[in-house]
């Protein structure tokens, strides 16, 4: 029965994601398992698996939309120069080394275009989840890689619209012309009608029920529609473009909040399919381009990024972190992967290749990025011939010359209220940001800033981490905090060492290593609103604390209040 099936498929997949989420790994592959543990008890019948896949390519369909619904076309011009190379020297060079690989291991020409075009790109979702907990998603790495993905995301888009118009078994060019056309057209239509879908929006979004109800037609409809024959394309850009027309409307982030539950149910069942699908074409002859492919992914991919970025000017940290970012394959590569097999270009032995593929780098992809900083100080000897010398994009300061001087990390928020009080005072200071932006704003302002990472033994050095007399923290990141710790001890300087912590079980740590003060933000925070409310019964006091906290906010923020 097809309910107590796809309850049988959520179920194991439910149980399997939670062992992979304490694994720190993402539940796409517990879902994937989920798909071949089902696949291999031979649970599911064949009408059964195929009305699995027609419902989750509603998933793909959804998460297509959500893809264009959050792709801000303003950023795609903001990514800069440098990110535009480097994603598109990344892609190109993979692609090209993909095929002669590929083709070496046997597989034809048209297999070998698949399987490369699928290595290409990176899962955006994993990617970005993991910069997010790491808390480096403002870092310059971190927005090289954002931009890089961006880039592939667009890419991928253009490939999926080129696969629209290939049909086996008849004339490529009069098919691509045919499918242009017609696209064109359709294009255009979506984009007429958006104005008057977005004026449509404002009045539905006085009702949760109906935007949401909207929503959803709206992207299966215009997904249904390029799926046509009429139109000739294909769901999942039809996805694609209902999400970008709605890119634009005020109501973007709510749809898209509102549609990630219905999205991961169904492409729950997307992964789950896969997984059934992959146990078609698993066979022992699948090990060995397995593990080349993987190879290629994991260690060739991300070298790729970092020899670019060497040639860029770029240092040999920010270029290994960049690149380990890239080291799996993208759900994209799962959904190109199906759409060939779907034409029949490619077979269920080349998808179940991609999807363990995908499988084995994600895993691996995983702990590379969560374990990138100690897995740098391990390979650092080997990555000199990934930085240049001479002309660093990343140089933009000289070696500083203070001493008994204090220096101030984190120059952001709470970092902001210190460097305000220090460059009021008489004493000599620095400030280190892993925020190139907050850097160059500083420095426009003529304080002294140096953009790095503090664990970096060349950035201590420029600021003089052995003759400061105070070094003080506002990154509450535990294993920054102790890594720093220990490089003022271990220097010797005799600095005062104040930190920043989330909890006071990392306060008690830090002070049993050696830290001089703690500042627990929470802690202070209620602790003065605690002497108002004891003190002050009148609250007379609030209005002085909000005249002081807005001088630190910056005149934009000062105008926009009075």
């Amino acid at each position: 029965m097809l309910f107590t099936e796809i309850v049988l498929a959520l179920i194991l997949a439910a149980l399997i994601g939670i062992i992979f989420h304490f694994l720190k790994q993402p539940p796409t592959i517990g879902f994937i398992a989920a798909g071949l543990i089902i696949s291999s008890l031979g649970y599911f019948a064949k009408e059964s698996a195929e009305a699995i896949n027609s419902l989750a390519s509603i998933g793909v369909a959804l998460l297509l939309f959500i893809v264009g619904l959050e792709m801000n076309l303003k950023e795609l011009k903001k990514i800069g120069k440098p990110t535009l190379i480097i994603g598109l020297g990344q892609i190109a060079l993979t692609f090209i080394l993909g095929i002669g690989l590929t083709y070496l291991l046997g597989f034809s020409l048209v297999t070998s275009l698949y399987i490369s075009i699928a290595l290409t790109f990176s899962s955006t979702i994993l990617v970005v989840k993991i910069l997010s907990e790491k808390k480096n998603l403002r870092s310059l790495y971190g927005r090289i890689v954002l931009g890089v993905l961006l880039v592939q995301d667009a890419v991928a888009i253009i490939i999926l619209l080129f696969l629209s118009g290939m049909t086996t078994g008849q004339n490529l060019t009069s098919n691509m012309v045919q499918t242009l056309v017609r696209g064109t057209i359709f294009i255009a239509i979506i984009v007429f009608s958006s104005r008057y879908v977005n004026r449509l929006l404002d009045f539905m979004a006085k009702s949760r029920e109906l935007l949401f109800l909207f929503s959803v037609a709206w992207a299966l409809g215009v997904a249904a529609l390029a799926g046509s024959k009429i139109v000739g394309l294909s769901v999942e850009v039809g996805g694609f473009l209902a999400g970008l027309s709605l890119a634009g409307s005020s109501e973007n982030f709510q749809i898209s909040a509102k549609l990630r539950p219905l999205r991961d149910f169904f492409i729950i069942l997307f992964f789950v399919g896969l997984g059934t699908n992959m146990m078609v074409g698993l066979t022992p002859s699948l090990i060995l381009p397995a593990i080349a492919l993987s190879i290629f992914v994991i260690i060739v991919e991300p070298l790729v990024v970092m020899a670019i970025m060497a040639l860029m000017g770029y240092r040999a940290r920010t270029s290994f972190l960049a690149g380990a970012a890239f080291a799996q394959v993208s759900e994209f590569s799962f959904i190109i992967m199906a759409i060939g097999e779907r034409l029949g270009q490619t077979s269920s032995y080349d998808v179940s290749l991609v999807i363990l593929v995908g499988v084995v780098t994600m895993f691996l992809s995983t702990y590379m990025m969560y374990y990138g900083d100690a897995l740098y100080e391990f390979l650092k000897p080997f990555l000199h011939l990934f930085q240049k010398n001479r002309d660093m994009v990343e140089e933009i300061s000289e070696e500083t010359k203070l001493s008994n001087h204090i220096i101030l990390v984190g120059a952001h928020r709470m970092g902001r209220t210190i460097l305000s009080a220090l460059s009021n005072s008489t004493r000599d200071f620095v400030a280190v940001d892993f925020d190139p932006d907050v850097v160059k704003t500083l420095r426009d302002h003529s304080l002294p800033a140096f953009y790095g990472d503090i664990t970096e033994e060349s950035i201590q050095e420029f600021i003089g981490l052995d003759k400061a007399s105070v070094v003080i923290s506002t990154i509450p990141d535990m294993k920054d905090s102790l890594s720093l710790l220990k490089a003022v001890l271990k220097r010797g300087g005799g600095a005062k060492v104040i930190l920043t912590a989330e909890s006071e079980k990392d306060a008690e740590e830090l002070y049993k290593e050696g830290a001089d003060y703690v500042i627990l933000p929470h802690f202070l925070g209620g602790k003065e609103l605690v002497d108002i409310l004891s003190k002050d019964h009148t609250f007379s006091s609030l209005k002085k604390l909000k005249e002081r906290d807005i001088s630190f906010f910056g005149s934009s923020f000062q105008d926009s209040l009075y």
